[in-house]
């Protein structure tokens, strides 16, 4: 097919000088011009070579072309809702006018609503009594007529006014192409020496094109980073560089008892259908959270709520990685209860020993800095900035007496080495931490001060059933990845973010973070 393509490019220069638009080509076994993209696309790849043995040259051009939507092909086949509305009407004055009601049933409702109004404008109808009439005797279907032209040409003589409006009611949609205009160079090059040649003598009196060994080769189409991945990486290095443990986050499904009840708050969500249930949590420290959860216990007065066993075994989609840091400062816990965890002090504490206060018994606790960066699922309306789908930035703290003035201090450490100086924080309230904060930072792009996370100090009652000593203290706060994702990239609709619209080019083009 290549060397048929660029014979047929040869073959038609010679004929006609030049190409004027590779458009009007005819594809090697198709029975009409070559007007798509990807014909296109064909046609460009058989030029490339053509042209890198010096035997073309050629530019391109862009082209803007339009098709039919769905709505707009049936259309050009049973004529625009106010055709259909005025032909399902009786001439005035010769029959019985059709209530609205009545033309919904001949035409459907969506071609009553819209072929109605249309009609009314066109001066093709109008109200007899309750009903509708026609007012006038024949008609020309214009919207037909021109998305028939469309249809055959990809474009409309009329102009860009007509086809902006037929955009608009969602009848047609304008595709990007590029087409190329191609000629002759004067002497043709050989580029390689082959056999016939030299039993031929051809070689004696050819043309060779002469070799450039300093030319850099054709760049590889290798694989690049998504800006999410960018910048996960980014916010990952900051977590390393100031001493945390990364944390076990592989667990999407979650029992509702470490998605909520271990935190007392309720999210949207996606329950699992197979199997519906977990397995149970140990058996004394889920005993001491319903107590604090129905009762009230260490301090606190209780949710006052009914304890619904059923409910705190179904199993999840996790709606945060809280749920993660749960498991973790359980663990993290398990020394100060008298439990024995294997691998404890080297996997999340980096070698750290206890910090009990001198003169007092060995309490088991070893301070901890955790974070993760992970999915998390909602149940929620997918819109420009939300997705049921999306990355949880957090990061834990465990120390003894730390105190608010902690946690702000070190979230402006945090958010400097993201580069971002400015930043407040507005308390708030969160159903497992008090006092708890919102972080806001002001960005210049913008112009104006975003919210970018949220913060807070642990309850006691959450952190005493694990078995905490009274003076622990765990700071916590997450941010999503997204949002400084679309900030830093100015991107505006979190779908050309992620999915199936995001473009190839943005993520291969992508610049490396910086805040």
């Amino acid at each position: 097919m290549a060397e048929r393509l660029q014979q047929l490019v040869l073959d038609t220069l010679d004929a006609q000088s030049t190409i004027k638009d590779t458009r009007q080509l005819i594809l090697p076994g198709a029975s009409a011009p070559a007007a798509s993209n990807d014909d296109q696309i064909v046609i460009l790849g058989a030029l490339n070579s053509l042209l890198s043995r010096d035997m073309i040259k050629y530019d391109t051009h862009e082209v803007f072309t339009h098709s039919l939507t769905p709505e707009g092909a049936l259309i050009v086949k049973e004529g625009s809702h106010e055709a259909r509305v005025w032909n399902a009407l009786p001439v005035k004055g010769q029959g019985a006018p059709v209530p609205a009601a009545a033309l919904k049933k001949l035409v459907g409702d969506e071609t009553a609503k819209v072929g109605q109004g249309r009609a009314f404008k066109n001066g093709w109808i109008g109200k007899e009594g309750d009903g509708l009439v026609r007012t006038t005797e024949t008609i020309q279907d214009t919207t037909q007529l021109e998305l028939q032209e469309i249809e055959s040409t990809g474009s409309l003589k009329s102009g860009e006014k007509i086809l902006a409006d037929l955009r608009k009611r969602k009848l047609i949609v304008q595709k990007y192409g590029f087409a190329a205009e191609g000629q002759w160079f004067t002497v043709h090059k050989e580029t390689d020496l082959t056999t016939e040649m030299l039993t031929s003598g051809k070689w004696k009196t050819s043309k060779f094109k002469k070799y450039n060994f300093e030319a850099e080769g054709i760049p590889t189409s290798g694989g690049a980073l998504h800006m999410l991945l960018k910048v996960r990486e980014e916010i990952r290095n900051i977590f390393l560089e100031m001493g945390f443990a990364e944390m076990p986050t592989q667990s999407y499904v979650e029992s509702g008892f470490w998605c909520f009840d271990a935190f007392s708050d309720l999210q949207d969500t996606f329950y699992i259908s197979d199997p519906p249930h977990s397995l149970p949590p140990e058996k004394a420290y889920y005993e001491r959270v319903a107590k604090v959860h129905e009762h009230g216990d260490f301090g606190s007065t209780g949710y006052r709520a009914p304890w619904a066993p059923e409910e705190s075994s179904k199993l999840l989609l996790r709606t945060h990685t809280t749920a993660s840091s749960a498991h973790m400062l359980y663990k993290l816990a398990a020394k100060c209860r008298g439990e024995k965890v294997e691998g404890d002090e080297s996997e999340f504490t980096h070698g750290g020993k206890s910090t009990t206060e001198h003169g007092k018994s060995d309490d088991g606790f070893t301070p901890a800095k955790l974070f993760s960066i992970d999915r998390v699922f909602r149940n929620e309306t997918m819109d420009a900035t939300h997705l049921a789908e999306f990355h949880q930035v957090e990061g834990v703290v465990a120390d003894r007496n730390l105190t608010l003035a902690d946690l702000i201090g070190f979230m402006r450490v945090f958010f400097k080495k993201m580069g971002i100086e400015k930043v407040r924080f507005k308390p708030a309230y969160n159903p497992y931490t008090e006092p708890s904060l919102e972080i806001f930072a002001f960005h210049p792009m913008l112009n104006k001060w975003v919210e970018v996370g949220n913060s807070g100090m642990f309850r006691p009652e959450m952190l005493e059933p694990m078995g905490f000593p009274k003076d622990v203290r765990v700071h916590g706060w997450g941010l999503s990845l997204e949002r400084p994702t679309m900030i830093r990239y100015g991107i505006n609709n979190i779908r050309t973010l992620v999915g199936h619209k995001v473009p190839i080019d943005q993520v291969e083009n992508s610049p490396a973070v910086m805040f």
